[in-house]
């Protein structure tokens, strides 16, 4: 199946309504190359804002969901509210869920059942941390994260994988083409993606897209998604 080029924006617990809108307002404006899916992922409080002020050819996403439709899960959102916003995409196993929040394997397995099953659409996040590429175990871990979601899915369309070489964020390591492809294939690349590296990236054949975490929220983020063209 051919996939168009999918580029991911993670906006992260950052912005308020007056950032927001502005980055909104240079989206809206912009001219982005119409062959790429673009998505991006807004704090839970501000989804319905995103939602009414962004274009409709961008996708909304939430940036986490539980596992289940309802009930006393204090500060949680499902996969029905987040569609109730008008938003259908979902971003689950993102390295800050796993490593901050302590979410294991399993538990994104559940997730990523739940949020098909309720038609959203689902940017699965797998990568592994510096010590464990130290390690050697590199392959072990994307493996073990990989299987728990390719476990949960049945229909691949709706589905989107982004490897995050985390152990290249905030350790002043930078993730080079080579690297990245040393573990994804036609898979989507996350970390380091910036406006400076974002077309060497996007020329290597087994990238099929990005996912941005800073530099999405920077005017920048127009020039990652025309990276392809």
């Amino acid at each position: 199946m051919t996939r168009k080029f999918f580029v991911g924006g993670n906006w992260k617990m950052n912005g308020d309504k007056k950032s927001l809108g502005e980055l909104i307002q240079t989206m809206n404006g912009g001219k982005v190359d119409s062959n790429v899916e673009v998505v991006c992922g807004a704090p839970s409080i501000y989804l319905d804002f995103v939602r009414s002020k962004l274009d409709s050819k961008f996708g909304v996403a939430a940036q986490n969901c539980y596992k289940v439709p309802k009930g006393a899960f204090t500060g949680e959102i499902s996969p029905a509210m987040i569609k109730d916003c008008g938003v259908n995409w979902v971003i689950l196993g993102h390295s800050e869920r796993r490593h901050v929040f302590g979410e294991n394997d399993e538990l994104i397995g559940q997730k990523t059942a739940h949020a098909l099953e309720n038609g959203l659409g689902v940017i699965a996040c797998i990568g592994e941390k510096l010590d464990e590429r130290e390690g050697g175990i590199t392959e072990k871990v994307v493996f073990a994260q990989t299987k728990v979601i390719a476990d949960n899915v049945k229909d691949w369309s709706k589905v989107v994988l982004a490897y995050e070489p985390v152990w290249a964020i905030g350790t002043g390591k930078t993730a080079s083409p080579q690297s990245v492809l040393c573990w994804v294939r036609h898979f989507f690349s996350s970390g380091s993606v910036t406006g400076a590296t974002c077309k060497e990236l996007a020329s290597q054949k087994d990238v099929d897209g990005f996912l941005v975490g800073g530099a999405s929220l920077k005017p920048e983020f127009i020039d990652i998604i025309n990276a392809k063209a």
